[in-house]
């Protein structure tokens, strides 16, 4: 398992920043999680481009089967992968150019961590956010994700800001 502290809270926010972010792994089903992201995300302005290869379309837009087929390229992706799919994953994540990369996680087990997939980011200079789950970090995502946060926090599993880079901005 890969440990959340792993990650600063300004890594997030910078991957929260990016506007232009592809999803990979989302689903055609209406009734999946993926494709409860996916709007809102697009509610919240992103421009989210779907990665899927069993599609062509995805909820009215292009989806493209490889991240290194999408065009204009991103900066940044959403892996709503299985651990064994985002090993794969983040190898063409790397050959796209990918700078940042999510690993998508809500509360318990499953997602789509991998701790040999996180190395690999890492590795390969992409920042990673390992196991944590967007609708934490945004305002007004409603009262179920702020009680994940809020839990996530008494139990010292929610992600803190680092203090290293954050000295060095202001020096």
């Amino acid at each position: 398992m890969v440990a959340n502290q792993e990650v600063s809270l300004e890594v997030i926010n910078e991957f929260l920043a990016q506007k232009r972010v592809a999803m990979i792994g989302m689903s055609r089903r209406r009734s999946d999680f993926s494709f409860m992201l996916f709007e809102e995300m697009c509610r919240r302005g992103y421009d989210v481009v779907p990665v899927n290869p069993k599609a062509s379309e995805l909820f009215g837009r292009r989806c493209f089967a490889r991240v290194q087929d999408v065009q204009p390229p991103v900066e940044a992706v959403l892996l709503m992968t299985s651990p064994e799919v985002t090993d794969a994953v983040v190898q063409d994540c790397a050959e796209a150019g990918v700078r940042m990369v999510w690993m998508y996680r809500a509360g318990g087990k499953g997602g789509a961590v991998s701790r040999q997939a996180v190395e690999f980011c890492r590795e390969h200079g992409m920042q990673v956010v390992p196991g944590q789950c967007p609708f934490m970090f945004w305002s007004n995502a409603g009262a179920g994700h702020r009680i994940h946060g809020f839990i996530r926090k008494i139990t010292g599993r929610y992600p803190r800001h680092d203090h290293a880079s954050s000295g060095k901005a202001a020096a």
